[in-house]
């Protein structure tokens, strides 16, 4: 504690009287532990610092407060903000270590499942090989039993006939007389001597090679599932005799010309009767070679050339799901978009990516508007939609702007009783559904009544409850008659043609460029698929109320609104 007065000092940064101090709150230096405690006061005398502990401070060197405070709040506020960049540097190392042990955890699942799956892959593929190794086994066997079987039934043959000749010889010399032995012995040797010839021709040595051949080779396209060839082989002894035993070893390719040699092997059916049918499913259309071979050898006609067509085989290998509230119907515009029909009383719009790009249209009876729309159908920009509750026609731009309504409920022509699939054909004639009426009426694109095709009555042409409708490559007219659970078949011109399929309750179908229909099954909560002769080839089943089905024309991606579980699912075939 300073124990002199402050004297007056001209020296910068010691006290000196001053008047513009007077008030000022000032630490002394030399004497920090005394803190801000010292105030400038103005007596008689001089201008002096006074304090209630202190009484003078002599020469030290002092500053004002504030200025000191200000250096101090620089100083801490540095200091947080330094420790403020600590933190957020430690918290980001801390968020980083985290996402990397999460990152471990997820690589050692992964890896995990990889090994697993490997393992899997590896003992399924060596069972494979196992069953293949054996089979090759058991076929290289019984060719070899075969062949020293043929083999032991010609020695067997041969001694039978030898052994005819020699007993005959033996009675003639024991029974006959001078005469008759005379008289046959000339044929006897001769037999006898010929059988022995052929004997000699032959090897006596075991022979485990097969001396089968073939004779016939026929190929044909079966509509089992698609474009499956059957070729069926009827093996023959080198005799020219049709084989009675199986076993040789067939094997059978199909080679592509174009696709970078892509081969594809058959599955061999042995039939053990000395017939074989070997089973092919090429992958591409375009120019093929088969190849046949019997126990390493080439057949007869192969190779073979083949031309393969671009046929449906139906096999799914994706599945898109969308999801969407209560679905239809389905269109597909040129550029890919999706036009979903909705009991929702709208049209949902989405990308080809299953993304909602728009709605169009919401519940009411006015232009634009909807009540339960079933049916959906769009030519370039132009788009159609059976109004179904509301019994009409509406005819909109893709983007969803009101052009035009026609139609009304009732029974007259033009009129509806609930509207349902609705299509346009090669010649701008929209073909509507009329499901209550039982009929099927043709306008032009303005909504001008043209034709109906009466589905009342009964015979062949009858039909109840039509709903989805296609048009196959010829112009014919499908109808999916929900009521009546069968397609039928007309002309534009509504003459009857034929009727094929046994689904329960078609509600939607839609046909490719190949004539193959695809018939949604509401009632068998499936897909059925007819080839063009309309046998049923195959089901895609696990649907729930499967709706109007579509093709995209581009692909050829099947587009089935799944009412039942408020999905639209896409199927790339």
């Amino acid at each position: 504690m300073c124990q002199y007065p402050w004297l007056a000092s001209n020296e910068e940064n010691t006290l000196a009287p001053n008047s513009s101090r007077v008030g000022a709150v000032l630490n002394c230096v030399a004497h920090p532990e005394f803190g801000n405690a010292f105030e400038m006061k103005e007596t008689s005398d001089a201008e002096v610092l006074v304090d209630s502990e202190l009484v003078t401070h002599k020469t030290h060197t002092v500053k004002e407060i504030s200025t000191v405070a200000k250096t101090h709040q620089i100083e801490i506020t540095g200091a947080l903000e330094d420790a403020r960049e600590v933190v957020t540097k430690l918290t980001g190392a801390m968020d980083e270590n985290n996402r990397m042990i999460e990152q471990v955890e997820i690589s050692k699942r992964n890896a995990s499942l990889a090994i697993n799956n490997a393992f899997e892959t590896l003992q399924q593929t060596l069972e494979e090989r196992k069953k293949t190794l054996l089979s090759e086994l058991e076929a290289i066997s019984l060719s070899k039993t075969t062949a020293l079987t043929l083999q032991k039934e010609q020695f067997e043959k041969m001694i039978g006939d030898i052994g005819h000749y020699t007993d005959l010889a033996s009675h003639i010399l024991q029974t006959h007389t001078d005469h008759e032995i005379v008289a046959l012995g000339g044929l006897i040797p001769t037999e006898l001597q010929a059988t022995l010839k052929r004997v000699q021709t032959i090897s006596l040595t075991p022979n485990q090679e097969s001396s089968i051949t073939v004779s016939h080779l026929d190929v044909h396209i079966s509509s089992q599932g698609g474009a499956r060839y059957h070729v069926k082989i009827q093996s023959k002894t080198s005799k020219g005799e049709e084989c009675p035993h199986g076993g040789v070893e067939v094997k059978g390719e199909m080679r592509s010309k174009t696709h970078n040699g892509a081969v594809v092997y058959g599955e061999v059916e042995d039939h053990r009767d000395g017939t074989y049918t070997i089973t092919l499913t090429p992958q591409t259309a375009g120019p093929h070679q088969l190849l046949i071979t019997m126990d390493g050898h080439h057949v007869q006609n192969s190779p073979n050339d083949l031309d393969v067509r671009p046929i449906r085989d139906c096999r799914i290998l994706c599945k898109r799901v969308i999801q969407c509230l209560w679905p239809t119907c389905v269109a597909i515009h040129d550029n890919g978009d999706i036009y979903v029909a909705s009991n929702d009383h709208c049209i949902y719009v989405f990308d080809q990516t299953g993304q909602l790009k728009n709605t169009i249209g919401s519940r009411g009876s006015g232009d634009g508007q909807f009540s339960y729309p079933c049916g959906v159908s769009i030519k370039g920009d132009v788009l159609y939609v059976a109004d179904s509750g509301n019994h009409r026609v509406q005819k909109l731009t893709s983007s969803g702007k009101f052009l035009h309504k026609f139609g009304q409920q009732g029974s007259g022509q033009g009129q509806f009783d609930w509207p349902d699939g609705v299509i346009i054909d090669s010649n701008n004639k929209l073909i509507v559904s009329d499901i209550f009426n039982h009929r099927i009426q043709i306008f032009n694109v303005d909504g001008g009544w043209l034709l109906t095709i009466d589905g009342k009555g009964s015979g062949n042409h009858s039909f109840r409850s039509p709903e989805g409708l296609a048009l196959d490559p010829q112009g014919n007219i499908h109808v999916a008659a929900f009521g009546s659970n069968t397609i039928k078949v007309f002309t534009k011109e509504g003459v009857y043609v034929r009727m094929y399929g046994d689904p329960n309750h078609p509600s939607g179908i839609a046909i490719d460029d190949e004539g193959y229909s695809l018939v949604s099954e509401w009632g068998g909560h499936c897909l059925s698929i007819y080839d063009p002769e309309g046998n049923k080839i195959h089901t895609v089943g696990n649907l729930k109320q499967p709706w109007g089905t579509a093709l995209d024309p581009r692909d050829g991606s099947v587009f089935i609104p799944n009412y039942g579980a408020n999905t639209v699912l896409k199927y790339c075939v």
